[in-house]
């Protein structure tokens, strides 16, 4: 891995475009411009199931059961943005992540970056399938190789909402929740790929998905 300097980060991300600019990717009403991936364990013949066997809209909220593993993922893709979103536990504490510029075939799980969300460890990275991002060595997780721990804590407790604001901007990523700034790095591949939200194993809830994208 690539010895990333102190330096690196304090160089600051292009500005977002205006507020006026954000794109709503869930519209609160239903689930126009997503698709699925799941793991088939559903109750047709082939294991297989509607995304609205796990994801439901229900008054501006968009609820995941948790169960089977997989995701929900925009059909568009996107490269330079600030993505921000609300989430919070729907019943206790559990795992889910935001996937970022995903490519490549849907699986379990695929080629992306990944904001944890998990309960206490939200605002770690976790790369998946081999993708790249350097960050201060010291956060990088001794146990497992494709993880890189989160500089604070900073979400609420379980039952509140939380803010997730996350920048990609050319091979730089920043998470931000609630406000503070919580992990950071370099070396991402700078392609544009798909948005995920991960079913994990518990029910979640997320509202207020927005992208800006990024002027250059």
């Amino acid at each position: 891995m690539r010895t990333l300097a102190a330096a690196t980060l304090a160089v600051a991300l292009a500005v977002p475009a205006d507020a006026a600019d954000a794109i709503p990717l869930f519209n609160g009403k239903d689930l126009s411009g997503w698709t699925f991936f799941l793991e088939k364990r559903g109750p047709n013949a082939d294991g297989s199931m509607k995304m609205e066997d796990v994801w439901k809209v229900d008054g501006g909220t968009l609820r995941c059961s948790g169960v089977p593993n997989g995701y929900i993922r925009t059909t568009a893709d996107y490269r330079d943005f600030v993505l921000s979103l609300e989430w919070r536990w729907a019943e206790k504490p559990g795992n889910s992540g935001v996937l970022l510029r995903v490519t490549g075939p849907d699986k379990i799980w695929p080629k992306t970056v990944e904001a944890q969300l998990m309960s206490g460890n939200a605002g770690d990275f976790w790369l998946m399938d081999g993708a790249t991002l350097d960050t201060d060595p010291a956060r990088a997780d001794p146990k497992a190789g494709n993880h890189r721990l989160k500089m604070k804590a900073a979400e609420r407790p379980a039952g509140e909402w939380n803010l997730y604001e996350i920048t990609m901007d050319g091979d730089r990523v920043r998470l931000k929740i609630n406000g503070e700034v919580v992990n950071e790095g370099t070396g991402a591949e700078e392609v544009a790929g798909k948005i995920a939200l991960q079913s994990e194993g518990a029910p979640i809830e997320f509202r207020n998905i927005r992208l800006t994208p990024i002027k250059r």
